[in-house]
């Protein structure tokens, strides 16, 4: 490595040309961080005791430390954001002098051409002195060229161009911004593939602009290592056609969620947001994906993107060829169901290889739907359900797929349950719908549920039947009402009987029933399913209001229908036994009686009561505890039971210092923590530590579900 500092303005003019690798990421600076590079070279230019400005560091990769005598293009490894952003800035700069102009403090429009965007002794794309990435190469050469930018460019290169150009014509003092230019300090920092490795500078890198993504540094890791020829092919034919398949707003925006939700997938862990890029090594280094190759990984990879763009409906993916499925998909969007897409990716992939039909996969997305509105119309908490969707792959039977979808969500119980009819229509007729985030999702898919030709709900506003009346509940309304007319405006205002579509919400305003029935295009006209039978209603009181919600919240059940599934199919899935499993009691020598059994006795009685949903499985070696997955195993040994619990050792709460940090130890079961009982009085605590590992469990992990 070989480290100087340098003007800005010379490296570029000395260096033969810098190339973006295709393994970097796009570029991406938003109008925050040219804003803030242009506020620091207008201050640099006019304080004239400021002698130079530091810009941060260009690193590249060369095949020798000669630098720069063989004139070979330099990989950029670090720096390409502010390159591309200066060389925008330059090309605008450039325009505003015009040809022929005036020099201004050694800056003219032919030196900016020849020497910081083009190398005049080259001809074609080696005249450049910046080659991006194919998303955006074309656009920055067009800018270069002084010509548009052409459709389908890079997004990022127009608008920031667009800005420069804004800036420079309201800019009274070019001459400060060409000082400002010349005073920007870089360490340039030249690579040697022989002695360097360009990964793990690249990893340590800490530089000024934008934070790298979990994306950018997955895709550096498996391309950058790898011989050009193959780098190339791979970025053409899986990473391209995932950028392609997000489209350029939601690639930045959405692959690391994407990936996070792929290794779930794949493993069954679900990684913190920040550490994707990590829990992606840790899988791609996996015996078995490894013995695949980085390809096999790639094109798993691609595969699954291409999946996640059609069902989350982002604007600019790509699009759902299935119009129903792109139905369901857009239900589920609105409905905020990300927490699935773990399960979704796996059924799309078998849908995709003819392992389930398409009428399954269809009847499965709703189901989820079903599963997700019913929760969040019941107010049960959805902290669990990232957890719940994360270890789903493990209950399926794909000799009978949507069956045991089906089944597994039946036999979810407490605080994952699927709500059956009767708690669903009670809290559905209850509930404030009004103030539910996702109001508009409830009203349009009841009105078109079953529809062939679809209500456009979007056209229509909520209706209060009964007014809210911010001003004050008119007269006519009392006497409608009743007496009692305060309270039944204040518990049933914002519920399913009083709430409805409509086109004339101005024209209604706070007006009697009657009129609001009667008038023309009124409840009585109205085409729309939800307001079918108004207009027999005589008088809108807590009766009337309460006979409809009664009435809807029991067509809601077959809208959001829960499975139909016997007793006996039910209990062929409850019965079915773990991998693994087939051990008892009596295969662990060491519970066959005295004190380490009466403990062990004592300690499952506890576990199994910290929750209805937690189940004991005997292995060979050590006995599970689990609700989503283990969260404390327990080895019987001669003297002593030695528990293994599921929780990083920095989360622990053990005020007696009884736990030992085992993340580096090898052992049978599953987590960092280690306790060690051999008395009765300790169950106690042990529980309490294993209580937590639980309660992690339970409570999950980021979710995206709204009520």
């Amino acid at each position: 490595m070989k480290a100087t500092e340098a003007k800005l303005l010379e490296v570029v003019r000395k260096a033969p040309q810098f190339v973006i690798p295709i393994y970097q990421r796009t570029y991406s600076w938003t109008e925050k961080e040219c804003r803030q590079l242009w506020d620091d070279v207008i201050r640099a230019g006019g304080d004239e005791g400021r002698p130079v400005h530091f810009l941060g560091s260009v690193v590249y990769v060369e095949d020798g430390l000669s630098n720069q005598t063989d004139r070979r293009p330099l990989l950029v490894i670090d720096g390409q954001q502010r390159l591309t952003t200066v060389a925008i800035l330059l090309a605008a700069l450039r325009d505003a002098l015009g040809e022929g102009g005036e020099p201004i403090d050694g800056f003219s429009a032919r030196k900016i051409e020849n020497r910081y965007l083009r190398d005049p002794d080259e001809d074609g794309e080696r005249s450049f002195k910046l080659i991006l990435t194919q998303t955006d190469k074309d656009a920055l050469i067009a800018v270069v060229d002084g010509k548009p930018v052409p459709d389908g460019g890079s997004a990022a290169v127009r608008r920031n161009h667009e800005l420069f150009r804004d800036w420079i014509v309201g800019l009274d003092d070019l001459a400060g911004l060409c000082r400002g230019l010349a005073k920007l300090i870089v360490v340039d920092v030249a690579l040697s593939r022989e002695h360097d490795n360009p990964q793990l500078i690249f990893e340590s890198m800490n530089s000024t602009g934008r934070q790298l993504s979990q994306a950018d540094l997955i895709r550096n890791y498996v391309l950058m290592g790898l011989e050009p020829k193959i780098q190339t092919r791979l970025y053409t034919e899986c990473w391209r056609p995932m950028e392609q398949a997000f489209g350029q707003e939601a690639y930045s925006a959405q692959f690391d969620g994407f990936v996070r939700h792929f290794l779930t997938f794949r493993t069954g862990d679900i990684p913190r947001i920040g550490d994707v890029y990590e829990a992606f090594k840790d899988y791609a280094r996996h015996s078995e994906v490894a013995e695949d190759g980085i390809e096999a990984l790639l094109q798993d990879l691609r595969d699954h993107a291409r999946f996640f763009c059609r069902m989350s409906g982002h604007a600019g993916a790509e699009r759902e060829p299935d119009g129903a499925l792109r139905e369901a998909f857009a239900d589920l969007h609105e409905l905020r169901v990300d927490t699935a897409f773990p399960l979704l990716l796996e059924l799309y992939g078998d849908y995709q290889r003819d392992l389930l039909s398409r009428e399954d996969f269809l009847a499965a997305v709703r189901l989820i739907e079903t599963y997700v509105f019913r929760r969040v119309t019941c107010a049960i908490p959805t902290n669990t359900l990232n957890r719940t969707f994360a270890g789903f792959g493990r209950h399926l039977r794909k000799d009978h797929y949507l069956e045991s979808i089906q089944a597994h969500l039946l036999s979810l119980k407490t605080y994952r349950r699927f709500p059956r009819d009767d708690e669903f229509r009670r809290e559905l007729k209850t509930r404030d719908l009004y103030n539910m985030r996702q109001r508009s999702f409830w009203l349009r898919r009841f009105e078109n549920h079953a529809r062939k030709e679809r209500v456009t709900v979007e056209d229509y506003t909520i209706e209060h039947i009964m007014p809210q009346a911010p001003n004050g509940l008119p007269d006519a309304w009392k006497e409608e009402l009743g007496e009692d007319w305060a309270r039944v405006h204040e518990t049933w205002l914002h519920t399913l009987g009083n709430l409805t579509l409509t086109g004339y919400n101005s024209e209604y305003g706070s007006r009697p029933f009657a009129e609001k029935r009667d008038r023309e295009g009124g409840f009585r006209e109205s085409p729309l399913r939800v307001n079918r039978g108004l207009g027999h209603v005589d008088r809108w009181d807590e009766a009337a209001i309460k006979a409809r919600a009664e009435r809807l919240a029991e067509e809601a059940t077959s809208v959001w229908a829960a499975p139909q599934l016997s007793e006996a199919t039910l209990a062929t899935y409850q019965a079915k036994v773990e991998a693994g499993a087939g051990y008892t009691i009596e295969d662990h020598p060491n519970l066959t009686g005295g004190t380490v059994r009466r403990v062990f006795d004592a300690l499952r009685r506890e576990l199994l009561a910290l929750d209805e949903d937690v189940t004991e499985q005997f292995l060979k070696l050590y006995v599970a505890y689990k609700a989503e997955t283990n969260f404390v195993d327990v080895e019987p040994k001669s003297s002593e039971l030695r528990l293994t619990v599921n929780l990083p050792f920095a989360d622990l709460v053990d005020p007696r210092s009884l736990c030992r940090d085992v993340s580096n130890v090898g052992t049978w079961g599953n987590g960092d923590v280690e306790i060690r009982i051999s008395r009765p009085e300790e169950v106690a605590y042990a529980v309490g530590i294993a209580r937590q590992a639980l309660e992690r469990q339970i409570g999950g992990q980021e979710e995206t579900v709204a009520a």
